[in-house]
């Protein structure tokens, strides 16, 4: 069972759709008890940074998501979800995440209309289980203002063009993030979400 976690900020239907085209057998959890028997975690997210965080301690996930990732349980965090990853955030303050990618979320500069909301190719940087078949320069969809600045560069498994290279997946170990939504990307997508059931 995929876990996907319900802490008030995700599209949690849409991506409970997506895993289930892509073979896999998920439940929508809202508490760290349900995760029981859970062989992979989705952390969906649509909204505020610093908001999200306030939920996840406030339900007890920040913790328990941490040992699962340093226990090699395979984790997918999707727009927000992957934002979250990292040390910090600039949006509205300065927020602190899960830190377990070294980096900050920083919005897009000047000049740039935000957010981005559309389509935009991936420009893969290095092969990773996740990308079988995934086509170099195929297109997913965006809807953000914010991107994650890693310091360490060998996270980045992609990139796209918005004004900046700014990483679109992110990947170490069993632990991935897309800044794009998986489950609205159609087939490259789709491709992605059959990646990471398989790995699980």
């Amino acid at each position: 069972m995929i876990a996907i976690i319900d802490y008030g900020m995700g599209n949690l239907r849409s991506a409970l759709r997506g895993i289930e085209r892509a073979g896999g057998a998920a439940r929508i959890i809202q508490s760290p008890r349900e995760m029981t028997g859970a062989r992979a975690i989705v952390l969906p997210g649509d909204g505020a940074f610093g908001q999200a965080m306030v939920n996840l301690r406030a339900a007890g996930w920040v913790e328990l998501l941490k040992l699962a990732c340093a226990a090699g349980i395979p984790f997918l965090g999707i727009c927000l979800g992957m934002q979250l990853l990292f040390e910090s955030s600039e949006e509205m303050g300065t927020h602190q995440g899960l830190g377990l990618f070294a980096g900050k979320v920083k919005r897009f500069p000047g000049g740039l209309k935000v957010p981005q909301m559309g389509w935009n190719q991936l420009h893969l940087q290095k092969s990773n289980p996740l990308l079988r078949d995934v086509p170099n320069g195929g297109y997913v969809y965006f809807v953000h203002s914010y991107y994650c600045a890693p310091r360490d560069p060998s996270v980045t498994l992609a990139t796209t063009d918005y004004g900046i290279d700014f990483p679109s997946i992110v990947g170490r170990d069993q632990v991935w993030g897309t800044q794009f939504h998986p489950e609205k990307s159609q087939v490259v997508g789709l491709k992605i979400l059959e990646n990471f059931v398989a790995l699980v």
